[in-house]
């Protein structure tokens, strides 16, 4: 996949990521809850932590090291996606990353804490609150996942 390709890819993940993260913070307060299902609401809720919360209650310390993280991490991942070009899947999954990781960047930097507003539950259990960037890490680790198996395949199937 051409890096242009895998970096537009990332640029819609961010466009959506901000667009979303800035209606959801124009139309609601901080707190609010709107149901939309029986196993979905929108609820407008910060986080300054990782992924569920982690390191959310320390004294500010993590907005740095969380943002230096993403930083350094969206660096290697142009570098990996420019160097594994002819591998589409695994680039996919790259570019899905690049653009959550740079959404919760942007937010980490500029307000000290990500926005969350997608609420998904079961009965009394709900699942912490996320956002499109966060989908997007997420389905790139799962593509990435997948890719490592079906290179395993692959190789296996080379040593035969």
């Amino acid at each position: 996949m051409k890096l242009y390709i895998s970096l537009g890819i990332a640029l819609v993940i961010l466009i959506l990521d901000l667009f979303t993260k800035f209606w959801i913070e124009s139309t609601m307060e901080f707190g609010q809850r709107i149901p939309v299902t029986s196993f979905f609401n929108l609820v407008l809720t910060y986080n300054a932590g990782a992924a569920f919360s982690f390191l959310s209650e320390q004294s500010g310390w993590q907005r740095w090291f969380l943002s230096g993280v993403a930083a350094i991490a969206s660096i290697l991942i142009v570098y990996l996606l420019n160097k594994h070009k002819d591998e589409k899947l695994f680039c996919l999954s790259l570019s899905l990353i690049l653009g959550g990781a740079i959404g919760n960047l942007y937010d980490r930097i500029t307000l000290g804490h990500v926005v969350d507003f997608l609420d998904f539950y079961v009965g009394d259990y709900h699942w912490p609150a996320f956002n499109i960037a966060d989908s997007a890490i997420m389905i790139g680790a799962a593509l990435l996942i997948i890719e490592s198996f079906r290179q395993k395949e692959d190789d296996e199937k080379k040593n035969k």
